[in-house]
Parts: structure tokens; sequence; C-alpha cells
């Protein structure tokens, strides 16, 4: 199993703007964002990130977000639904009511034809309990050795982890992490990102220490550099990257202009040991939304049918 993959699934958003349902646990979101055209400079923003993808010889499947009922975030599917090599489709649990709506089956059936699709497999049915597991926004998996990561938050429930882990065989390693206001982190994703042979993690916003050397351990035990970001990093998205594969079996690293232009020489330096870095400006979907370039690509690792 490959820790990455050369195949994306993107939402071209159709009402994309600050979401009120989510800025309670998202510290991320600016109230006091700029709104003007903010749904026209978005589409800007997500076009160029697309064309940049594919200029770099990454596959990027796209799908028009629909224009009701309005969904604010659809631009970020990694927290409704992933695709896994085994044919499985899993279905995430959602806090935010306005955001359910973005799970689609119509897109799911879309893929049906280039991509065999084993079983779907739907845990939504824990928003009834008030039990949340966003996706690859809660989660970040180390694939090649079938692990989780998880900050525990409101919207990161240990059960749905759990039922993640059994129907996937993969095991959890929880955590509790907060920002530099003593608050929750809300999404593993923005402290976090695990590559083929590296961790880019805020060891900072982790104040257990038992907690911290068992993370510590867990990457050492994977043979994973730990490259460390701080708190102040973090806020500017430098822990929200994604490791993708082009065509050719090159790993890159995708991050947005802000993650980077946060980064020290040293920690690119360290970076470029491993990856070819590649940025995007997402200015106006980070300051709306409270999410960067990682939550907006959904990994496709599904089998492709015999044509």
């Amino acid at each position: 199993m490959s820790q990455s993959t050369s195949t994306l699934l993107m939402i071209r958003p159709a009402s994309f703007g600050f979401n009120e349902q989510t800025a309670a646990s998202n510290a991320f979101q600016n109230k006091d964002a700029e709104q003007q055209h903010v749904q026209h400079k978005a589409l800007q923003e997500f076009d160029a990130f697309v064309q940049l993808l594919r200029d770099n010889q990454v596959d990027v499947i796209v799908i028009n977000d629909t224009e009701e009922p309005a969904k604010p975030d659809a631009v970020f599917p990694n927290n409704w639904v992933t695709f896994h090599e085994n044919g499985d489709v899993l279905l995430y649990p959602i806090q935010a009511e306005n955001r359910r709506w973005e799970r689609r089956e119509d897109l799911i059936r879309k893929l049906e034809d280039q991509y065999h699709i084993n079983h779907t497999i739907d845990l939504s049915r824990f928003e009834l309990q008030n039990k949340f597991l966003e996706g690859t926004g809660s989660m970040v998996l180390d694939r090649e050795n079938k692990i989780a990561y998880a900050c525990l938050s409101p919207r990161t429930h240990t059960e749905v982890l759990d039922t993640f882990c059994q129907h996937l065989k993969y095991t959890a390693v929880t955590f509790n992490a907060t920002d530099a206001k003593q608050q929750p982190i809300y999404h593993t994703n923005v402290m976090m990102c695990v590559g083929s042979s590296y961790v880019v993690i805020c060891l900072e916003s982790v104040t257990d220490s038992s907690e911290k050397e068992n993370l510590v351990n867990s990457f050492q035990n994977t043979d994973k550099q730990i490259i460390e970001i701080s708190l102040a990093q973090m806020s500017q998205f430098a822990g929200n990257m994604l490791e993708v594969q082009n065509q050719f079996g090159e790993n890159i690293l995708v991050m947005s202009n802000t993650a980077l232009e946060a980064l020290t020489p040293e920690q690119k330096q360290a970076l470029e040991q491993h990856v070819k870095i590649l940025s995007t400006n997402l200015e106006t979907i980070e300051s709306n939304g409270g999410g960067s370039a990682r939550c907006m690509m959904a990994e496709v690792f599904l089998p492709k049918t015999e044509q």
C-alpha cells in the first residue's frame, strides 16, 4: 500500500462563503474576512489550484458542487468521504448540519464508471448520537502502516474512530492538542501531515507528555523523520499539507502559499530531502473556510475498472 495517490477528487464550489455553523469550533475561520466577491475569488483560487496540480501530472477529477442547497464548505470533500484501495467508500458523520448536504450519492455513482467500488460504508448514522468523525480532517492516515492518528475534539469521537479502524483494520493513535489560546484543535490535519518517509507535526500543541512520547515513538517505529512546526506556523496552515504522487511516481508535497511562507529555510530544506514542494494561493478559501490545501483534496485509491 502506497502512502500517496496520483488521483484526487476536488469539488468546484457553487456557494462558497463563511459558515457560521462551523465557526464555533474552527479557530482558523476569520469572522472579519473580506466578504466581497468571495465566491468569485474562491473559484479563481480553486481553478488555479487544479491547473497547478494537472501541470505537475497529478490526475484531478473535478466535480461541480450543486447549486441547491447552498453548501459553503463543499470545497472541502475530504471531511465526508474517503476512497480506499480495497474498493470501499466510507461516508462520515459531520457536526455542522449544513455540511451534511455535501454527501452525494450521485458523485459516488459517477466514479463507478472508472473505478471498482466494493462497499459503501455509511458512518453518518452516528450523527443521531452527536458523535462525529470528519474523514481525513479528523484522521491523518499512515496508510502503509495502517495507523490512524487523531486528536480528539468535538468533531472527532473515539467510538466512530474505532468503527473506522475495525472496518479497515487500522490502529488508532489518539491524543489531545490545543492551539496557542488553549482551544482544542478541531481537526488533526491542521497540526500534522504524514508523508511516506517523514511527518510534519506541531508537537508543541500536544501538552500531555505521555501522549507526546507515544506519538514520537510511533513515528520512530515507522521510520518517519519528524519535522516540527510551531504553534504560530500551524496557525498559518503549515500543518495542512498532503503528499501526492504524479503520474511518474514522484512524491509532491502540496500546500498553500501561506503555509510555505510560514516555513523556515531549514524546514523547507528538510522537506525537500523527501519531496518536491508545490504551493498555491488560497487566501480567500483559508480565511473564510478555515481550511487549506489538504482539506480540498480527497484522495482516490480505488482500483480502476478494466476498460
